[in-house]
């Protein structure tokens, strides 16, 4: 029999055997349980974590700096805080909506009415303001506003403010390129947007991801234009200059190479800051250069005169007659402003006679016209690669009236952009050949892999090389004196160029206006080795309308810099015997003997200026210059070059002067100076002369050439050899679209 001692101990075996079962069973559970945690359901298991702290976040990259293309920054991505609120939570902290709104208005200058109907939406994300300034972002920081957060954002942001705007275009708010080359290299700038993994808390936002600590993983591509920010900026400042002084409506210019087809400067003018476009109109924000079509007047002239020699129309011993200054074509009549007779080919361009190219066009024909013309790129896209650029008109020679062989042969009735005129003087500076003009550089990806390189790119061979030499010789004759482009000329250097003055069309009554405007000047130097080419179009001038009297200088200035910075020295510009030819140039006949005398006044009258300038300067006195029939900006650099003040009157061309050239005074005398538009300065008693003479007596068609007295360039071989031309002083340029 069992004593109550063995009953216990009895129990407490059954006890602690029952335990260690529930034990065992326990254990085995968990092991179980583990086991199928860890490695039955480990891979779907993984699977749902990963789905809740680990997501792919959508990175938007940071849009790819643009810079000049010597590496200056012209656009660049910065980061700005953007201010957000949470209505929810703002709500569910306590917080009146509309009373938060009112201290956001005092914070960021934002709608109190607007920012109180977002903050009581029923939405866990609205935006209050974007791109804050770095003073609006700190006082947000510091209120403490319940539902209010700051984030980051990038903004686009271009440093140079103006400069290139046209060119750079901008981006919105989204960083999407709205226009320019933002716009046109959209995709590459952008980028695509990334997938990065990263760890996210239970609210969702990112607490860790080793993407994201690698900043190239977040960048668009680099772009490197072809522009130079100096002549950038060179050319907007000569360009505003020039409008506000002609008191013109815009205006643009182009600097491009003319070996490589790179635009080193697109200028227009009225410009905008495209940090805050929207304080800009539409037309502040056109690129001019390559949208604003514009009839070319007398600057096409080289290219029809250039076509009608390469298809051998025409030769450059070739006399026309320009009958007195009037013709008629069909039941039109063409005008010139002087009153020319026989000239020939190289000096109907120095001269821009309308009536000289007309007939030369003429005699080129409809089909060789517009042949010529369509070669030189006119009629059709440059596609330089910027947004907006039109093509121009050029109708089919089918589809021309009787006399538009003869008005587009001069630049009327048609119409250009100032690119493509630049583009086509590019292949005359380059041996005839036609390049592909480029302002992009180079891009290259965040990790600095090249992508693209540009390289030149010839579309044709205009024009044979040797008549590429020639029109160079003939436009050499229009920055000479007695030609159009005098004002052009650069000191130390030899310039080709072209002057233009063309009526705009009145679209409202019909035919041309007498008071609107469109003037114009292209050309390259040095001219036997052409290094830049520069056109430059103002817009309805109003003080003057000669291309020769408000483009030329603007060309002049831009071009004379831009050698300086680009380090061409005048030495090696060389001289007009400098430029390359086929053949040598015939003889000169012997000069008569009113020629010989002439020479030898003139030789005098320097050598006894030589003396007096000599005893001035010896005695502490001061000789007075000549500056009659210059541009204020030429004669105020030749005063100050001879130690004088200057006070100016009027405005246009310096019409009078006191003292008078030649005088000697005492040292601070202040040089007075009259300026009158250039219509209203009589012409010099030569001069006059020689008009007078043109205009009564008319040559008959076997009368010598040197009879009707023509202005001639300054080409040995623009005239036959039998019947040298003598130079002329001065000419205004040719005509209505001269």
């Amino acid at each position: 029999m069992k004593t109550p001692a063995d009953r216990r101990s009895t129990f407490m075996r059954a006890r602690i055997a029952m335990l260690a079962t529930l034990l065992c069973a326990g254990a085995g559970a968990v092991v179980y349980r583990a086991y199928d945690l860890q490695v039955r359901r480990a891979s779907q298991l993984r699977e749902m974590a990963e789905e809740q702290y680990l997501r792919d976040v959508n990175l938007a990259p940071k849009r790819g700096t643009i810079y000049d293309r010597d590496g200056a920054a012209l656009a660049v991505s910065v980061d700005v805080d953007s201010v957000w609120a949470n209505p929810l939570a703002l709500r569910k902290a306590g917080a009146d909506p509309r009373q938060v709104a009112e201290r956001l208005t005092e914070l960021l200058g934002v709608d109190a009415e607007v920012i109180a109907q977002r903050l009581s939406s029923e939405r866990h994300f609205v935006w209050v303001k974007r791109r804050v300034t770095p003073a609006q972002g700190k006082a947000i920081a510091l209120s403490k506003l319940p539902g209010v957060s700051i984030s980051q954002e990038a903004r686009r942001y271009y440093p140079n403010r103006e400069l290139a705007a046209h060119v750079l275009g901008f981006a919105n708010l989204d960083g999407t390129g709205i226009e320019g080359i933002e716009l046109a290299l959209e995709d590459k700038l952008r980028g695509p947007t990334a997938a990065i993994p990263a760890v996210l808390d239970r609210r969702g936002e990112v607490v860790f991801s080793d993407r994201l600590l690698d900043d190239r993983a977040s960048l668009g591509d680099e772009v490197t234009l072809t522009i130079d920010k100096t002549l950038q900026h060179l050319a907007e400042r000569e360009l505003e200059l020039a409008i506000h002084t002609s008191e013109a409506r815009a205006g643009s210019v182009v600097v491009l190479d003319p070996n490589t087809g790179e635009i080193y400067a697109i200028a227009n003018y009225p410009t905008f800051n495209p940090n805050e476009p929207n304080k800009a109109s539409g037309t502040d924000r056109r690129n001019r250069a390559i949208t604003d079509r514009f009839e070319p007047g007398s600057t096409i002239k080289p290219f029809t005169i250039g076509g009608a020699i390469a298809a051998s129309a025409v030769s450059t011993s070739q006399i026309f007659d320009c009958e007195n200054g009037s013709t008629r074509v069909a039941q039109y009549t063409i005008h010139d402003s002087h009153h020319w007779q026989l000239l020939a080919v190289p000096q109907i361009l120095a001269v821009s006679s309308n009536i000289g190219t007309a007939k030369i066009g003429l005699a080129l024909g409809r089909a060789g016209l517009y042949r010529a013309l369509t070669r030189f790129g006119f009629g059709q896209s440059t596609e330089v690669g910027l947004p907006g650029e039109t093509a121009g008109i050029l109708r089919h020679y089918k589809r021309w009236y009787d006399m538009d062989a003869a008005t587009i042969a001069f630049g009327q009735g048609m119409s250009t952009t100032t690119l493509q005129l630049a583009t086509a003087l590019g292949a005359i500076a380059n041996k005839g050949r036609l390049l592909q003009p480029t302002v992009v550089r180079r891009i290259t990806d965040s990790t600095g892999n090249v992508l693209l390189q540009a390289s030149p790119h010839v579309r044709r061979q205009v024009i044979p090389e040797s008549v590429a030499r020639t029109m160079t010789e003939m436009m050499l004759g229009v920055t000479a004196p007695g030609g159009t482009g005098t004002e052009a000329v650069i000191d130390g250097y030899l310039v080709a160029g072209k002057t233009g003055t063309a009526q705009k069309a009145d679209y409202v009554h019909g035919g041309y206006s007498d008071d609107k405007w469109t003037s114009s000047f292209i050309g390259f130097a040095p001219a036997q080795k052409p290094r830049l080419v520069v056109a430059v179009v103002l817009d309805e001038p109003m003080i003057a309308h000669q291309g020769g009297t408000v483009a030329a200088p603007v060309f002049r200035r831009v071009m004379g810099a831009a050698l300086r910075h680009l380090g061409v020295s005048q030495e090696a510009a060389g001289t007009l015997a400098a430029l390359p030819r086929d053949k040598p140039a015939a003889d000169k006949p012997a000069k008569d003997a009113k020629t010989a005398a002439g020479q030898a006044e003139a030789q005098a009258q320097a050598a006894a200026e030589t003396s007096a300038r000599e005893a001035a300067l010896a005695g502490g006195e001061l000789l007075v210059p000549n500056v009659l029939g210059r541009g204020a900006r030429a004669a105020i650099a030749l005063a100050r070059q001879a130690d004088f003040d200057v006070r100016l009157s009027g405005s246009g061309l310096v019409s009078a002067q006191e003292p008078a050239s030649g005088t000697v005074v005492a040292r601070g005398t202040v040089l007075m100076l009259r300026l009158a538009p250039p219509g209203e300065i009589a012409a010099p008693p030569t001069s006059a002369a020689n008009d007078s003479a043109v205009s009564n007596a008319k040559a008959p068609a076997a009368q010598s050439p040197a009879a009707a007295t023509p202005p001639a360039s300054t080409l040995g071989a623009a005239a036959p050899a039998a019947a040298p031309v003598q130079l002329f002083a001065r000419a205004r340029e040719g005509g209505r679209g001269g």
